[in-house]
């Protein structure tokens, strides 16, 4: 059984063309806000506004695109939807000439973007089999990572030309995507949602392997996130180093994560997903750790890449196993817990840590923050006992082979 990478290239589009629109959005949308509001505070709220909507909104959208059924599909309407009216708004943000327009358009596009991630996301367990998921989402998150790439580098160059090239090229590329996917994704026809039918023992067993496997992903996000929103701030007043180096130093993790996205699929091909993130958390601890004392920045970027290369075997294996313990027919909804977690942790992560640094007033403990995060989402994994790769039966492989 061999992934279909043309396949799941095209379906990665939709990934690709939401990844490409936040590092444009969160770089150049503060800069906007900044000429009719001075308040920080003000604009870290309104920056706030996409996590806040996927913990709402995701959830919501992906367990109702389980239970729509129409001749375009079950996550292709939210496409339909979603995309074009994402397109259009961020093409208008850089038009803004108030903050009352600005606002408007800022929180229509994220509710738009709300409407088709999480039924995006789940088309890729809904025509991949189960075995093959860890490498299909590498190849999704390989994408993504190139999108932030494209993005950061050509978003760049357009932004100097003009300030909202990068906004109408984030928008082409979207409708683009939508486009592809449309003429060339084919979902799975008759999904029937699966009956509670399993003795209450297993059903027990495996909702504390979901819940378990929900705060892993949680813990982890949250000592991440940290690292990410903090790291130029630490890198200036206990390094000593200009934020832009801050920023040149955090990209060396960045882009091992995107390296090694596809191999860490292969990996839990081999080992098994849930030992593949063990050994990431672990490798992460490795890394975190030693940051706590370190304080020379080109040995900090030489261990972020290791530590990339080991965030890639967690990140690329979590959303897998929760796709793994969705019943038949419910994984738009489970994808949608999957953003709940990870998405409040966003959100909760940067909160948390900026009251531990006024409470001491320095930013040292960063990594010991990350640290702990990483320790507890190790102790929650010991308590996953569900959602590792399964190989097909006869009947589903013949399913897969009649939908391919």
């Amino acid at each position: 059984m061999k992934l279909d990478y043309k396949r799941t290239f095209i379906l990665g589009l939709g990934f690709f063309s939401a990844s490409i629109v936040w590092p444009i959005y969160n770089n150049y949308v503060p800069i906007m806000l900044e000429a009719y509001i001075k308040s920080g505070t003000f604009i870290g709220a309104v920056m706030t506004i996409d996590n806040i909507f996927a913990v709402i909104f995701q959830p919501l959208f992906g367990a109702l695109s389980d239970k729509t059924n129409t001749k375009f599909g079950r996550r292709m309407p939210f496409l339909l939807i979603g995309v074009p009216l994402a397109a259009i708004f961020c093409s208008l943000i850089p038009s803004a000439t108030s903050l009352i327009t600005l606002m408007a358009f800022i929180i229509v596009m994220n509710f738009a973007m709300s409407i088709y991630r999480a039924p995006t996301v789940a088309l890729m367990p809904d025509i991949t089999p189960s075995p093959l998921r860890s490498k299909a989402n590498g190849v999704i998150n390989f994408m993504g990572g190139f999108a932030a790439v494209i993005a950061y580098g050509l978003g760049g160059l357009l932004y100097k030309a003009n300030t909202g090239y990068p906004f109408y090229m984030a928008s082409i590329i979207m409708v683009v995507a939508l486009v592809l996917l449309y003429y060339f994704i084919e979902e799975p026809k008759n999904v029937e949602i699966e009956e509670e039918k399993e003795k209450a023992p297993k059903d027990v067993a495996k909702s504390r392997s979901l819940i378990f496997m929900l705060l892993a992903i949680f813990f982890w996000f949250t000592g991440f996130n940290a690292v990410e929103t903090f790291f130029s701030l630490y890198g200036q007043h206990i390094l000593g180093i200009e934020p832009g180096t801050s920023s040149i130093v955090l990209t060396s993790f960045s882009g091992a994560f995107v390296a090694f996205a596809i191999p860490a699929g292969f990996i839990a091909g081999k080992l098994g997903r849930k030992r593949t993130i063990l050994w990431g958390i672990i490798g992460a601890l490795l890394v975190f750790v030693p940051l706590i004392f370190i304080r020379n920045a080109t040995i900090i970027s030489l261990l972020l890449v290791s530590g990339g290369i080991f965030w890639a075997l967690i990140n690329i294996n979590s959303y897998p196993i929760i796709a793994e313990m969705a019943p038949k027919g419910m994984t738009g909804a489970y994808t949608g817990y999957y953003y709940f977690f990870s998405s409040t942790a966003a959100i909760v992560s940067p909160i948390l840590f900026g009251w531990i640094k006024d409470l001491v007033g320095s930013y040292k403990p960063l990594f010991i923050y990350a640290s702990m995060g990483f320790v507890l989402a190790f102790i929650c994994m010991q308590f996953v006992k569900h959602g590792d790769v399964k190989s097909l039966d006869q009947n589903e492989e013949t399913s897969i082979k009649a939908q391919a």
